[in-house]
This record gives structure tokens, sequence and C-alpha cells, in this order.
């Protein structure tokens, strides 16, 4: 079981001073270029990608199993379930009659209200609900929660394929995948009608695509600045060529990744953190591309070639999906603040047509909203006690008695608490601290990418001190979170070259972790599917207060 290998160190681009023809004419040598800016081909049995494809199958079961249960309006679920179905049916957020949570446990909806609900999210993640009540109806709560399970699943599959792509690791990619399956805050968040699944699924997904944007650009690079095999170079021109190399063409990666990020802020507007994240790690890539490659002036290029395209790409790319997401609050005549500019001439900004205009008067009030948000809940964790786990929140909590709900004592309980496993986000804080190490001391990208994704959506938290949050902010995180944690444990399980011994010792250690983090998951799984336990066994499982 081969863990992480040690990555392709890159030799220093030859100095600027007048050098050898033979010098400059190797530095365009496409195989001398491949070495240095590309992966080393790695072989791996067909037989091993069965590993990261059980995992997604193990993670989509603990997602759709039961998923009706419980049959009741849990936590935010009040907002979105409403939100999602005014969406499929007027394109636009409508207000509900008192008593539609009820209706809508009953499977029996009411009709929204004639005037429009003021919502401070974008419309992206309630659209993807919407979907799942589309194809399986709104009675039942399978119909709410299905595009979340979706979503899910699919944010397992990609934190395989980043694994994969990171460390070229099918060791790495299944432990991260396995580590995401398994984990209660994503378990839950991936079993309600909630939003920050989606943000997560698109983040997750941008990522991926810059990642194959990086190495099919290095791949073009090679080829665009490569010598032909073969046919000599006039020192001249090699030296124009290394001068600031060529553009790149049209990346569709990128483009890819610019929709999903338009995706990710269209479901939630803390995706721009870590949308900002991902343009920059982006042009950073590119421009070491150049530098690694030997092109002169790698900065000036890097910016021009590279920078200026890619903010085109994603952030140009990601401002027209997120402005289309509204397609049904643009088509309407009563979406909250729709008229908005009919109604006040003259005033916001003149230059943009009155849609826009009133488009913009809505946003500039949710963000108003957004700043504010400081009232006090009794779940309420700051970004300080995210990691540690120091108050994950509690979205449901039934007391049945003896012969009610499965209770066959004289009291039980039933609870969705949205707790990590504990020893995943605790050893989670040292694998950070190690994937930081690694990043600046030896310069390793691989870790250093998904610890800039984490930093991105992670640290601007700790500017609002005076903002209520919780624990669930974390989601769009976590899945940096395991990629650092395996890669970690890649290096614990030793290199291909190391001895017999050092691998099996390695394989021991990473067993006796998974296999706790597994058992864990399973002493935890009945406060996240909402089971029917006793309540000493509830209280058990409390292992703080802060937890109740």
């Amino acid at each position: 079981m081969a863990g992480v290998s040690s990555p392709v160190r890159a030799p220093s681009p030859a100095p600027w001073a007048p050098a050898p023809v033979s010098t400059v004419r190797r530095a365009l040598e496409p195989a001398a270029l491949r070495a240095r800016l590309l992966p080393a081909p790695v072989a791996v049995p067909r037989a091993a990608w069965l590993a990261p494809v059980l995992v997604v199958l193990l993670g989509a079961v603990l997602r759709f199993w039961d998923l009706g249960h419980p049959d009741a309006i849990v936590f935010d679920e009040t907002y979105y379930v409403k939100d999602s179905w005014s969406l499929l049916l007027h394109g636009y957020e409508r207000q509900w009659p008192e008593g539609a949570d009820d209706a809508f446990v009953a499977g029996t909806p009411p009709e929204p209200l004639e005037g429009p609900s003021y919502v401070v999210h974008p419309p992206v993640g309630k659209w993807a609900i919407a979907a799942g009540m589309a194809l399986f109806g709104v009675e039942d709560p399978v119909g709410w929660r299905f595009s979340a399970a979706v979503a899910g699943t699919l944010s397992i599959a990609l934190v395989c394929a980043a694994g994969w792509l990171l460390f070229r690791s099918v060791a790495v990619a299944t432990l991260a995948g396995l580590f995401l399956a398994v984990d209660g805050l994503h378990l839950v968040q991936s079993r309600l009608a909630l939003l920050d699944v989606f943000l997560m699924l698109f983040v997750l997904l941008a990522f991926v695509a810059l990642l194959l944007d990086r190495e099919h650009g290095r791949r073009r690079l090679v080829a665009r600045l490569g010598t032909a095999p073969g046919i000599p170079l006039p020192e001249e021109q090699a030296r124009r060529r290394l001068s600031g190399g060529p553009w790149l063409g049209v990346r569709w990666w990128r483009i890819a990744a610019g929709l999903a990020c338009g995706l990710a802020v269209g479901t939630k507007w803390n995706g721009l953190f870590l949308v900002a994240g991902l343009g920059v790690l982006s042009v950073l890539w590119d421009l070491n591309a150049r530098r690694v490659a030997g092109v002169r002036h790698w900065l000036r290029a890097g910016v021009l070639k590279d920078g200026l395209p890619a903010f085109l790409a994603v952030v140009g790319t990601g401002a027209v999906v997120y402005t289309a997401s509204w397609a049904g609050w643009f088509a309407s005549s009563g979406g909250y603040s729709r008229t908005w500019a009919q109604e006040h001439p003259g005033e916001g900004i003149a230059w943009l047509p009155a849609p826009l205009r009133s488009l913009w008067a809505y946003h500039a009030s949710a963000f108003e909203f957004h700043h504010g948000l400081g009232s006090p809940h009794s779940y309420e964790a700051l970004p300080w006690l995210w990691l540690t786990l120091g108050r994950p929140t509690s979205y449901y909590y039934e007391s049945p008695g003896r012969g009610t709900a499965g209770c066959t004592v004289e009291h039980c309980s039933q609870a969705i608490l949205n707790i990590g496993n504990p020893l995943l986000w605790w050893t989670g804080i040292a694998a950070l601290v190690v994937a930081a190490w690694l990043w600046a001391v030896r310069r390793d990208w691989r870790f250093g990418a998904p610890l800039g994704i984490f930093a991105a959506g992670y640290l601007p938290w700790f500017l609002f001190p005076e903002r209520t949050m919780y624990f669930f902010y974390a989601l769009p995180v976590e899945p940096f979170l395991v990629l650092v944690l395996a890669g970690v444990l890649g290096l614990v399980l030793g290199r291909s070259g190391d001895s017999v011994a050092r691998r099996r010792a390695g394989v021991v250690v990473v067993g006796v972790f998974v296999a706790t983090v597994l058992a864990l998951s399973a002493h935890f799984a009945p406060l996240w599917y909402g089971q029917t336990i006793p309540y000493a066994q509830w209280r058990e499982r409390m292992w703080f207060d802060a937890w109740i």
C-alpha cells in the first residue's frame, strides 16, 4: 500500500546572465520541461480503483438510508423547504400562512401567500432542493432532502479525485473520501434540506477543476514553449521564446471552475472568501510554472498572459452564472424589491438597467442584514470552537417515553447533533500544523493547496466576532481538512523506496487510526440519524456539557 510519493523537485531556473547556447536549448527540450513541470507517471493496478469506488458507495448508503427520518421540519429547514417549494411554483420566494410547517409534515403543503418573502441567501441552493421536490414530491421529507444527499455523495467522489490529483496516491484518495463519508458534520448536513452542503460541493468542484487546469496548463506550456524534437533552434530565437513564454489559450477547466464558483456564491455569499482563495492559488500556480520552466520575465508574463485571462474566466464566468441564477426573480413582477428601481427613480447605481438596479438594492439590504446579524443563540459557536468541536449544533431533540417511537425503557432520546468525529477533527488540527511546515519549509505545493483554501474559508470569520455563527459554517472547509489529514497519513504509510519494516509499521499505525475513526463514527451514529436510544446512552455520548 503506497503512501505519498516524494514531490518532483524542479531545479532552479538558469540565471539570466548570458548563457551558453546549449543551456538555453536544453531548457526548451520537451523532455526537460516535462520533468520540471509535470508529475512522474504512476502505475496503478486497476483493482486499486475499487477502493475509492467502494468508499463513495458507502457514503451514498449512509446518506440515503432512512432519509425521510425524522418526519419533521428540522432546524433551518423551516426556511429552505418552503422557499424552495415557492421557487418551484412561482420562480421566487413568497410568504407562507401560519402552520405551514405542520402542513408540510402532514403531506398537504398549503399555497404560499401573494406577498414576497424577504430572503437573505441567493437562490442556487434552494433551486437544488427544489429539484429533489420536483422528482419525489413535496409530501415526503425524502423529496426535501434528496438533493442534499446527492450533493454529499458527489462531494465524497470529488474529494477522492482531489486526493489523487494532489498526491497521486490511491491510498490517500481513499482515506480522504472515507473520512468525509463517515464524519458526522458532513453526514448530518447531507441528510437535511440546508444550504451549506451545496456551497461545499460547488467549492470542491471548483478546486478539482483548477487542479485539472493546473496539469493541463502545464502540458500546454510544455507543448508551446518546447522545441520540436530534432530541430535545432537558433540561440536568439530560443532566448526570445524564454523571455515571456507563450499564451496558453482558452483554459476550459478554468472556465468550468468559474461556473462552479458562480454556483457557490449563488448558494451563500461566504463562498466569496473561498472563491478568492481559489483564484489566488490558480494564478500562483501559473506564475510558478513559468518560473520553473525557465521563463525570464515570469512574473510579468504570468500576470498578463495567465492572471488577466484567469480573472475573466473565473470572475467573469462566475458573475454571469450568479446573475443568471436569479432568472426566476427577474422573470417575476412580484419578487421582493423587484420593482425597486421604478419606485426609486434616480436612486442607486443610475447607469445599471432597472432590473439590475433593483437587484443591487436588494443585495445592499441583504448585506446590511448579514453585517448586523448578532442576536444571541444558544448554539452559536465562534470560529475558534469549530476545530475543537467546542459547540456543535443541536438540530432536533425529542424525549419519547416507554412504548413510543421504539422506546423500551422509561426515558429515551431522539437527537440530531452535527458533532464531527472527534478523532478526525482533533488530529486534523495537528495535520494542519504539519502541512504548514511542509509547505513553508519544503515548498510542497500538495499540502499548501488544500491548506490555503482551508485558510481562505476559515480565517476570515475571525474578522466578525460580533456576528452570530455556528459550527456548520465549517462544512465548506471540511473537505480540505480531510485532504490535509489524509496526505499526512500518506507520509506515515511511507514511500515505495522505504524498507519493508518501515512500510509495515506505517500500515499498522494508519490501520489502527482508521479502525478507531470507524468505531467512533459507529458510536456517534445514533446522534446523527435521530435514532431512539435510552436517555442514559444519549447522555453517555455527551462527552462535554458544551455538547448538550
